[in-house]
């Protein structure tokens, strides 16, 4: 059973550079290149590039080199996994100016600015199947 069906609100997370590329940890020592672990995405929160300390030129080098990190790392679920990536991702860019991103602080944050795809992707989050 997958984490997301016990707990939707949580989800698996991944972060887009500049350009729409999404990146997410998608299992040990593996960051994907738009071509999410689960699937399409069905729900997400627009990011500015700009809000990165030093533009989207930063931006994408936080993701980038969040990426590269996670390459080597271990995936484990409740420690260091999709969120933790994002959040590094955030952190490294200073992203609004905060250099405090976690994982709880991105699925909180996702469940009150996260934007459905679509209304089918909203009853997919939620229904059991």
């Amino acid at each position: 059973i997958c984490l997301t069906w016990l707990f939707p609100f949580i989800g698996h997370l991944g972060i887009a550079t500049s350009e729409g590329i999404i990146r997410d940890f998608a299992g040990p020592y593996y960051v994907s290149e738009d071509n999410m672990a689960f699937g399409a995405p069905t729900k997400y929160w627009p990011l500015d590039p700009s809000l990165a300390t030093g533009g989207v030129s930063a931006y994408d080098r936080g993701v980038a080199e969040a990426s590269d990190i996670y390459k080597g790392r271990m995936h484990n679920l409740c420690c260091d996994n999709c969120h933790s990536h994002v959040a590094r991702a955030l952190n490294i860019m200073e992203y609004d100016g905060s250099t405090r991103w976690n994982m709880v602080t991105l699925a909180a944050l996702m469940l009150v600015h996260g934007r459905y795809v679509s209304v089918w992707a909203a009853v997919k989050t939620w229904l059991p199947f």
